[in-house]
């Protein structure tokens, strides 16, 4: 529920691997939001989510998940996601999906309304840089993010979707394997 005459509280995911090219593009991104210094917003960055971090959503209004993405249509996707149990044999590299079903499971509850942004990214290898369209893809996002995070409205995060989750597709695990494997 919503407080009213208060910034809604938003929980920001920003995850992956600044080692791997363009899967940098999360903690990019996330760089960028802590440099705003916007006091509604935890910001979590890490190389991978956890289910563990299902209990970061307490007391949270909103959830945003930020990653790069292989083969993403255009230079990002925004599209809400839902609680889903997926079966894995690993918590190895969950997703946002699982990190809500987990949520829910503990506590009896449905998560905060959940977003996802998933920026194009087109090179995984082992390099610390990004490449120029990640680069471009990160600028357009940030600009499209600007307005959504400094007055987080659910009918405006609603509006601004911009495709499905289904449009969203991580790297492959042969990308980020290690060079040396």
């Amino acid at each position: 529920m919503l407080r009213s005459g208060v910034s809604p509280r938003v929980v920001i995911f920003a995850w992956g691997n600044e080692t791997r090219g363009d899967d940098g593009l999360g903690p990019r991104m996330a760089a960028r939001i802590a440099a705003s210094g916007w006091t509604h917003i935890t910001l979590i960055e890490d190389f991978q989510l956890q289910v563990e971090h299902a209990l970061d959503l307490v007391g949270q209004d909103f959830v945003l998940f930020i990653d790069a993405g292989r083969g993403t249509p255009g230079p990002y996707v925004f599209a809400r996601t839902a609680p889903h149990r997926i079966m894995t044999h690993t918590s190895h590299g969950v997703g946002p999906e699982s990190v809500l079903e987990a949520y829910r499971q503990v506590m009896n509850d449905d998560p905060p309304p959940s977003f996802v942004l998933c920026l194009r990214g087109e090179n995984f290898d082992l390099e610390e840089r990004l490449s120029p369209e990640a680069l471009s893809n990160l600028a357009d996002a940030w600009g499209f993010l600007i307005p959504l995070l400094s007055s987080p409205e659910l009918e405006k995060w609603d509006t601004a979707q911009t495709g499905g989750a289904e449009t969203i597709v991580p790297p492959t695990a042969q990308e980020l394997r290690p060079a040396a494997e």
